[in-house]
């Protein structure tokens, strides 16, 4: 019974990809007084149209619940643009063939690289003061990305990325 836990916790704990999340803003920001938010007019965000509007319907529920309004004329817009990316295989077999003697000396090593390559998603998430025209808050997500995804998986996947981003919205000064 034990080993069965213990490859059950295993289990769980790699088959969650980590979501890293890097914020900046501008440190002289006044965050108390964003009541009002639309989504950026121009946004391309690079993902597909389906993926998109998940992402955006995920991200309208998570600011709704925190108090957040949508309005024509709002206080800040929401920008969100991404990108994909093969991550660097980190696993490889090194095969070698040498030969020395007591003055010569030789070999030849070839990396094999292990597994497939993963895909990675940065999704970059701005927040624009709509009075002034400049970037006040900026989120840029990392995580795995499986391009062949149910939707199902697809939505739970953005809901955890927004979740993260948004943890940290607005920072504590």
């Amino acid at each position: 019974m034990k080993q069965f836990f213990s490859i059950f916790i295993l289990v769980i704990t790699f088959s969650c990809a980590p979501i890293y999340v890097n914020y900046d803003y501008e440190s002289d920001t006044d965050f108390s007084t964003y009541k009002t938010y639309n989504m950026f007019p121009e946004m391309q965000t690079g993902l597909s149209e389906l993926d998109t509007n998940r992402l955006l319907n995920t991200i309208d529920q998570s600011l709704q619940a925190r108090g957040y309004i949508v309005s024509e004329t709002p206080d800040f817009y929401v920008n969100i643009t991404s990108s994909e990316y093969q991550a660097d295989r980190g696993n490889a077999v090194g095969v070698g063939i040498g030969g020395s003697g007591r003055s010569v000396g030789g070999g030849i090593s070839i990396g094999i690289p292990i597994g497939k390559a993963n895909i990675n998603r940065e999704l970059v998430f701005d927040f624009i003061d709509a009075k002034k025209d400049a970037l006040f808050w900026q989120a840029l997500s990392e995580s795995s990305f499986n391009p062949n995804a149910t939707p199902e998986k697809r939505e739970e996947r953005l809901k955890a990325i927004v979740t993260k981003v948004f943890s940290k919205y607005p920072p504590e000064k």
